[in-house]
């Protein structure tokens, strides 16, 4: 190569790179206004949190830090002390309809639909057969979200099997046009897990419902992030978990939200002395409690429902409209950033940009995704990816800032932007 060609390249190399630090700067400067504005940014000071910049709480949120000291007092006073008499004394008997209301203005919800415990998967399969029950047996058909989560999907099929349908898998946008005569219900995903796109809950639940089925929702991607409404748009039943944006923990335990107009009629396929009218009278023949509390079946997990209690008090004050706020300028910003840095052609966004069909995560399809995300987590931003090719990135509006979004996106594009160098002298990479 001539010394002509490469004091070319060099100063177009320069130049690029002066370019984009440029850029980085103005980005930069945009997140600390971003930061500064923001009304929920002294909640972040309620979470443990680190150098990492965590963008998987749509997988796991972070630990709210007086959660420990909390638990430490279960632990050692209702547990180690009071032993038994805490069912009573410390209040563990009523703890999942108690929670149940600390979770109820989060989805919005009255008191007295919601029960705590046991996992999603168990709650889906509860609600599903309860919802067939009440439509009743002329009515053969389930619908279930042709991209709705495995087990969702699993648990559809057995609750046919169980109770005598079919299953049929429709597009949620297809929903409207395949309700007939013959659907009992239909089980929809609020946001979809893989692309965080939102679905439009009022409007098909009010579709549902005009065909004379039961609305069945699993809002795990969405409880948390965004407001829901279940009341104001008659949603029949609804479950979800609580360890994604509500941050109650690794594996708590899920709820169950049994409209107030559908519980009298409500046959939980899974009664349990918990949920027995009279629990303690160890009758033979069932009858269910009044309410919510035939949700339940045994024992609850009072270790990690009472972790969820607490963490849960983070939302002491918090309103979900700048919630829902927070979480459409954050993943904005995160698209506008990612638009900035990542080479073009690298990386394809899968989340919708409108935010009527956004949830709180953005998805984007590149070539190589587990490396990338490996890549990523070794620079101390942590998203995660779905096979074969998708990177998904959560953004929790309680504790992630905008300088998060900006750091993230950069080293998105720098990871994207490696290869790139090939092509420039030896001595001019990296």
């Amino acid at each position: 190569m001539s010394d002509a060609t490469l004091g070319a390249a060099t100063r177009k190399a320069a130049g690029l790179k002066a370019a984009a630090q440029e850029a980085s700067a103005l980005k930069a400067e945009k997140a600390r206004k971003l930061d500064a504005e923001d009304p929920l940014a002294a909640v972040r000071s309620s979470f443990v949190l680190d150098d990492t910049v965590y963008l998987d709480g749509n997988s796991l949120g972070a630990l709210p830090a007086h959660v420990p000291a909390r638990m430490a007092d279960v632990i050692e006073r209702q547990w180690g002390e009071l032993r038994i008499r805490s069912w009573e004394e410390s209040g563990w008997w009523t703890a999942p309809e108690r929670i149940g209301d600390r979770i109820a203005p989060l989805v919005g919800a009255a008191p007295g639909q919601i029960v705590v415990g046991d996992s999603t998967s168990v709650n889906v399969f509860k609600a599903l057969v309860g919802a067939v029950r009440i439509a009743g047996d002329g009515r053969d058909e389930i619908l279930v979200d042709a991209g709705t989560f495995p087990t969702d999907g699993y648990i559809a099929q057995s609750a046919a099997r169980l109770t005598g349908r079919t299953v049929r898998a429709v597009e949620p946008d297809e929903v409207p046009g395949a309700l007939s005569g013959r659907t009992a219900a239909v089980l929809l995903n609020h946001v979809d897990y893989r692309t965080g796109r939102l679905y439009d809950l009022p409007a098909l639940t009010s579709a549902i419902r005009a065909a004379g089925a039961l609305a069945v929702w699993d809002l795990c991607h969405s409880a948390g992030a965004l407001p829901v409404g279940l009341d104001e748009h008659g949603v029949d039943l609804a479950v979800g978990c609580t360890y994604k944006y509500l941050n109650g923990g690794p594996g708590s335990p899920a709820y169950l939200y049994v409209s107030r107009d559908r519980q009298d009629a409500f046959d939980s396929p899974l009664p349990g002395w918990n949920s027995h009218v009279e629990p303690f009278g160890m009758r033979g023949v069932y009858e269910p409690a009044a309410g919510a509390v035939r949700g339940r079946v045994g024992t609850p997990d009072i270790l990690s429902m009472l972790a969820l209690e607490a963490a849960l008090e983070v939302w002491d004050g918090v309103s979900m409209t700048d919630v829902r706020a927070k979480s459409l300028a954050l993943t904005d910003y995160f698209l506008e950033c990612v638009d900035a840095y990542v080479p073009e052609g690298r990386a394809e966004c899968i989340t919708p940009y409108d935010h009527g069909r956004r949830g709180s995560q953005v998805a984007l399809r590149c070539a190589d995704a587990g490396a990338v995300m490996r890549a990523l987590a070794d620079r101390g931003i942590v998203g995660d990816f779905r096979e074969p090719d998708v990177l998904r990135f959560g953004f929790t509006p309680l504790y992630v800032g905008f300088a998060d979004v900006e750091r993230a996106a950069g080293g998105l594009g720098e990871v994207l932007g490696e290869d790139l160098g090939e092509d420039l002298p030896e001595g001019l990479r990296g």
